[in-house]
């Protein structure tokens, strides 16, 4: 049903100041920053604390009750003096906005309909939780419905959704099945990630939604990546199958997809928003920052620990554009937010949209409320800012759009469907306890990587995205390289440069991300690439790992290969939520999303590096406790090069370290074209039969610049009478422990040196495995020279007590051999 623009004017007019709360407002501290603006428009009369008044003189029930942040009452018109003002709309064009919503039944009960599932759909995840069907952590969304009803009217199956933990919503107005969703909630395996996720982790391939994140704030970059997905489509000529692998299909002419990303205006506070704007600024991303303005950090009043919370307007730094609407209206909320996202669709840049509204819950259903002031906020807000109740009252009160029983019927249609997803969640089979082993990895630990075959397509793409001179260039760089492979005198780092620029023009979807990427980094790993394949594919970054890393991440959920040099694998520990998150999400989606992601960096600790504590740490000792990450060294160019193109070609996140003070240093030979084993050790040194049947002989266990001490020390340990086994840890995880069961039945004698510390070291881990697996072939305990647990120190006359080095080792096995140890 339509209506005409007068009968609406009409009824806007009369309906606008319909909601009133509290006429008094209490701030629980006066000198907190309050919403101010300096611009002397009609809307910023109406800021967010426009009735706020402190209160003196009430007695103690007056204050507690009211203790809350006032509502802005924002009416229309000052929601279009914003889209007018900053976004550059007519007048025309905004009134065609309202009337598209206002003028037409179909629209509005269908904006009904949304957040009343929303709403049913919360309200019956509380009664199961309370049940004990659904379990752990749970955020429920009531009161906050104005947002999933923009979603469903305003964005589009193929945009890209990344929300966070509080996801249920916004996961059902983007299409995804209820019952999917409540079965995954009720940890059973037709659940949208088969029981793997839970609450915090909804995701759905078909309506591309890209979770539910548990991080406040990680969902940023992810979503910024989702973004560049996107323009990398368009600039490729490529899109996604079936499968979400690329395809040589170009996106339609009309492409119009957009990355939306929600946000607490509290978690706004994270530096990660900053980032994002000046990524999305900077590449003109198609991406909507989405503020769920609830008023509350977790249960902290936000403007307690914000300077400014007025999020919209944060963009302006950057020349992103925002709009303030008043989540109470719904239809107003999906007028502003659809022109906003009209804005982004039509190529003018990234937007941000802050939606005031009430959350009715605490934090989580355990949530201690009324330790934090929220019981009889709630309490008020349920009453007098709920938004479905303002819908019902404007459009069958002030309006007569709908009568009573028309919305009562859609909300018994409605209901009916949340009564079915619960029956359904029910009624489905638990997964099975080995699916949990099966979700370690994407691809087995024994794939073979040479038998991947690149896509048929990935010569006609480079025709049309690089240009005959760059191809020239490239091929004749690539050209010097393999030359200096074939002498044997190819470093490290150009090793690995030389596997990048085979896999990228193997495969376009294959990215790259690095700081001072466009002069070659530190060492030459990403040199030539952004002159090769533009920036899109090979993007220069901010010095800020954790950004990147999850810009990486959101392209590698989105059909690309992300490649991410850390100049310094030290500095990744800026990212350390977003590798995790990497490490988790195949597994955490149920198997849905494959994340394929190489991260590469030069680390480790060489005796003399002189590089201070903060350069020194054993930032492969850290990772090595995040499930799912496949983590390699190599200390020669022939592991660099046959890792990366392994790791490359691999559907899960990867991590190749390589030895710092090697990089230029170590030269040989590689095996062109070859891809190497993710899960190989490599005997280096082999001590003969007979020194092992005398007892002489000790397997050493070493990686990244061990390697090197461990070859030096090969002469003076036979001078003594003595071998070893020398092996190099290739693969830190998945450990090769056959390997090392070989070596042991030969030499029953176990020295690891370890280039981490002897506190959660690696060879505090493979210690442990030793013991567990091989206890009976050990005729010592395991001598682990590892680095002390003190920082490294930059003085080398302090140096020589914390990191172990060739004469450590000599002595280690004259020890063992002597049964000194």
């Amino acid at each position: 049903m339509k209506f005409s623009t007068a009968a609406l004017t009409m009824g806007l007019a009369t309906a606008a100041t319909a909601f009133v709360g509290p006429s008094q407002l209490y701030v629980p501290h006066k000198i907190s920053n309050v919403r101010t603006t300096s611009s002397p428009t009609a809307f910023h009369a109406a800021t967010l604390d426009a009735e706020t008044v402190a209160v003196n003189g009430q007695d103690d029930s007056e204050t507690t009750a009211n203790s809350m942040r006032p509502p802005i009452h924002m009416k229309w018109d000052q929601v279009a003096s914003q889209l007018e003002e900053a976004f550059g709309y007519s007048t025309e064009q905004v009134a065609a906005y309202a009337q598209d919503v206002e003028g037409d039944k179909d629209k509005l009960l269908k904006l009904y309909k949304a957040m009343q599932m929303a709403r049913g759909f919360e309200n019956a995840c509380n009664q199961q939780y309370m049940q004990g069907k659904i379990r752990g952590f749970m955020h429920l969304d009531n009161g906050q419905e104005s947002i999933p009803g923009l979603l469903d009217y305003a964005i589009k199956q193929t945009d890209k959704k990344f929300s966070y933990y509080r996801e249920h919503t916004h996961a059902l107005a983007s299409g995804v099945d209820p019952g999917a969703i409540m079965a995954e909630l009720f940890m059973k395996d037709t659940g949208t990630c088969r029981g793997a996720g839970g609450s915090m982790h909804i995701f759905d391939r078909e309506q591309y939604f890209q979770g539910g994140w548990a991080l406040v704030c990680e969902q940023l970059p992810y979503a910024a990546g989702g973004a560049k997905s996107i323009l990398l489509d368009r600039t490729l000529g490529v899109s996604d199958d079936a499968d979400y692998q690329k395809q040589n299909v170009a996106p339609p002419a009309d492409d119009d997809r957009i990355s939306v990303v929600f946000v607490g205006e509290g978690g706004a506070q994270n530096g990660r928003t900053a980032e994002l704007l000046n990524s999305a600024a900077k590449d003109n991303l198609p991406i909507l920052l989405l503020v769920i303005d609830n008023g509350r950090a977790i249960n902290t009043f936000t403007q307690d620990v914000a300077q400014n919370s007025n999020v919209y307007e944060q963009g302006k730094h950057y020349g992103i554009p925002g709009l303030l609407v008043d989540g109470m209206d719904a239809a107003d909320v999906a007028k502003g937010g659809k022109a906003v996202i009209d804005y982004i669709r039509s190529g003018k840049g990234p937007a941000i949209l802050q939606v005031h509204t009430y959350r009715f819950n605490g934090h989580s259903p355990a949530d201690p409320e009324h330790e934090r002031g929220r019981k009889d906020e709630k309490a008020w807000a349920r009453q007098e800012q709920d938004p479905i109740k303002g819908f019902e009252a404007k459009y069958i009160d002030q309006l007569g759009v709908f009568t009573e029983d028309e919305l009562k019927d859609a909300k018994k249609e409605i209901m009916a469907q949340v009564k079915d997803a619960v029956k359904f969640a029910d009624d489905s089979p638990m997964p099975p306890v080995e699916l949990a082993k099966e979700l370690e990895f994407p691809d087995a630990p024994d794939t073979d990587y040479n038998l991947r075959e690149g896509p048929a397509f990935a010569d006609e793409v480079n025709a049309r995205t690089i240009s005959p001179e760059q191809m020239s260039t490239v091929q004749d760089h690539i050209a010097a390289l393999v030359a200096k492979a074939e002498a044997g005198e190819i470093s490290i780092g150009d090793a690995i440069n030389l596997a990048i620029h085979e896999e990228m023009l193997r495969d376009p979807s294959t990215t790259i991300h690095a700081e001072d990427l466009q002069a070659g980094s530190s060492y030459d790993i990403p040199k030539l690439t952004q002159q090769t394949y533009g920036q899109m594919r090979a993007a220069d970054e901010i010095i800020d790992e954790g950004h990147f890393i999850g810009k990486a991440l959101g392209e590698g959920l989105n059909g690309y290969r992300p490649i991410v040099e850390l100049m310094n694998t030290n500095f990744g520990i800026y990212g350390m939520a977003e590798l995790s998150s990497a490490g988790n999400t195949y597994a955490t989606t149920g198997g849905k999303f494959d994340m394929p992601m190489t991260i590469i960096g030069a680390g480790g600790t060489a005796p003399n590096q002189s590089l201070g504590a903060e350069h020194s740490q054993p930032f492969h000792a850290y990772v090595m406790g995040i499930p799912g990450l496949k983590i390699a060294t190599a200390a020669s160019p022939a592991a660099a090069y046959g890792i990366t193109k392994s790791m490359i070609r691999d559907n899960g996140p990867c991590f190749l370290f390589a030895p710092v003070k090697m990089m230029k240093e170590a030269k040989g030979p590689i095996d062109l074209g070859r891809c190497m084993p993710l899960n190989k050790s490599a005997v280096l040194h082999k001590a003969p039969d007979a020194v092992c049947s005398s007892g002489n002989a000790v397997t050493v266990l070493t990686y990244l610049h061990g390697v090197k001490e461990g070859q030096a020390s090969i002469e003076a340990i036979q001078e003594e009478g003595f071998d070893i086994d020398l092996i190099e840890l290739r693969s830190l995880k998945p450990l090769d422990m056959d390997t090392i069961r070989e070596s042991l039945e030969r030499t029953n004698k176990l020295c690891i040196l370890d280039e981490s510390t002897k506190s959660g070291g690696v060879g505090a881990t493979i210690s442990a495995l030793v013991s567990e697996e091989l206890f009976d072939l050990l005729d010592s305990p395991v001598k682990r020279l590892c680095m002390d647990d003190a920082p490294v120190p930059y003085a080398s006359s302090m140096e020589v007590a914390v990191v172990k080095r060739s004469s450590d080792l000599i002595q280690g096995v004259f020890d063992l051999c002597t049964g000194q140890w």
